[in-house]
């Protein structure tokens, strides 16, 4: 009896999965009957409305409260509802991808994205050798691997599948046609990368998720775990390292920068600091959330203090 209703508790669980797809994977379908640009203004003011609503905005408003004791309510309140906008967009967008990144070098007149560094994506295709590109939940950070493909750079990226099955599948077979070799995070992930960068290829991470078996570290002044893999796999390889990210412009534009390579610290043996690599990551994705507050994930529980906020 026990496990006939186990069963049907599983059923009922992925019926529920599926449910939940069909209805997102429907209503972004239904935004391909329109241009991009209004689709994608149109998804923003939605966001905006609802987002408030939702239970995860008080989680948003505490993250912007910790980060920024020194603004003003009202001003925390502005940069909230303009990051909701930010994710109606960067949902709409996962629609238009193929007709989004629209760059070529040789182009004369500017289009819907700019790139910054191109002679380092130049360099990093014509002189193989381990790197890492790391960047952060900014703009529409799927533009970037987007890029690196488009300059015939192979870049394996790392990422973390959704924990609906069914959107898992759709989001996999749709990044991988168009953002070359994907290897989606769980425990075998980083031999992937590591067989990767021993080949002296290059791998491609995102650095500000939450992971409780991180190491001590900051951001904004306030504790968090940071993800070591990509420390360790420097130090095990001495892959070269470069920030990336995407800035989203006015006019549904869009900036794509990737930075020189930077220093990372060592200990007085000259042997990688891991715990110092791992910090010197969250400052840069800092830097970069200072600027463009609004163009950040807030309502990632980056801090882990969600179950601190619903109680």
């Amino acid at each position: 009896m026990k496990m006939f209703l186990t069963r049907i508790v599983l059923a009922l669980r992925r019926f529920q999965q599926w449910l939940v797809a069909q209805l997102a994977f429907g209503l972004l379908n239904a935004l391909k009957v329109f241009p991009a640009d209004p689709a994608i203004r149109f998804a923003d003011r939605i966001a905006r409305v609802v987002g408030p609503k939702l239970w995860r905005h008080k989680l948003m408003m505490t993250n912007l409260r910790n980060a920024f004791p020194e603004k003003a309510e009202a001003e925390l309140q502005e940069i909230a509802v303009a990051s909701w906008g930010h994710m109606g967009r960067l949902a709409a967008e996962y629609v238009f991808l193929d007709r989004l990144f629209d760059y070529h070098p040789e182009q004369t007149e500017p289009g819907r994205v700019e790139v910054s560094g191109v002679p380092i994506f130049a360099e990093l295709r014509d002189n193989p050798r381990p790197f890492i590109v790391f960047t952060a939940h900014t703009g529409n950070f799927e533009l970037l691997p987007v890029a690196g493909k488009a300059f015939g750079l192979e870049v394996m990226v790392l990422f973390r599948p959704p924990n609906n099955p069914y959107i898992a599948d759709k989001v996999f077979s749709f990044r991988s046609a168009r953002m070359g070799q994907l290897v989606p995070s769980h425990a075998g992930s980083s031999f992937a990368l590591a067989r990767r960068l021993e080949a002296g290829g290059g791998v491609g991470v995102l650095v500000d998720q939450k992971f409780g078996r991180g190491l001590p570290t900051a951001f904004f002044g306030r504790p968090v775990k940071t993800n070591p893999l990509l420390a360790k796999l420097v130090r095990q390889f001495d892959a070269d390292v470069y920030p990336a990210r995407c800035i989203r412009l006015p006019g549904n534009r869009f900036r794509l920068e990737i930075e020189p390579r930077i220093e990372l610290p060592r200990d007085a043996k000259g042997s990688l600091d891991v715990q110092g690599t791992a910090q010197v990551l969250n400052d840069k994705v800092e830097s970069w959330v200072r600027e463009y507050p609004e163009q950040w994930l807030w309502y990632h529980d980056r801090w882990h203090i969600k179950k601190s906020v619903a109680s």
